[in-house]
């Protein structure tokens, strides 16, 4: 399927949006990501993720309005630091979509938001994870050994953070963030 991907839109999610996103998670790099397995379990999601009192989750949309991705700052705390997530659909992996994405949403976080520090994690067999961590200016702090566990296997992750004071590249296409 073919996307719009000259401009992005960060916005909430919509119920209208859980066949795609039911979806999106039939993709095996996708299975460990919020549980969601039929159209059933995405509106459930949906409806989790719509108003958070810690967090903000946003569909990464395409040109035509069509959810290609997820980015995230959830687990806000009181010292005003946020732990961001992400994810693009298989089609549009390795073409920017979630680097700059990242780099709309740190953007909006730190400025908008007034979070001063935003923090992820990666499993250390995910590298096109580290780079979008990376190309959207998040510093690497280290591994995490053993950090998380999928079925039954625990894997090691490397922790990443920006701040607010750290140098922030534009995403290199136009991304709208609809908070």
């Amino acid at each position: 399927m073919g996307y719009a991907l000259g401009e992005l839109g960060l916005r909430r999610w919509r119920t209208g949006d859980a066949l795609r996103l039911a979806a999106a998670h039939d993709d095996p790099a996708m299975v460990s990501q919020g549980g969601i397995v039929d159209r059933a379990s995405a509106v459930d999601w949906i409806g989790r993720v719509a108003d958070l009192d810690n967090g903000h989750v946003y569909a990464v949309a395409d040109a035509d309005d069509h959810p290609i991705g997820c980015v995230a700052v959830t687990n806000i705390d009181r010292h005003r630091v946020g732990w961001t997530w992400y994810w693009t659909l298989a089609d549009v992996r390795g073409q920017g979509v979630a680097r700059d994405a990242l780099r709309a949403l740190a953007d909006w976080a730190h400025h908008d938001a007034g979070l001063y520090r935003l923090e992820l994690g990666h499993r250390l067999n995910n590298p096109a994870s580290c780079a979008v961590a990376a190309g959207a200016g998040f510093l690497s702090e280290g591994i995490e050994r053993q950090r998380l566990a999928f079925d039954g296997t625990r894997y090691d992750v490397e922790r990443h953070a920006r701040l607010v004071t750290d140098p922030l590249t534009p995403p290199q296409r136009p991304v709208t963030v609809r908070a």
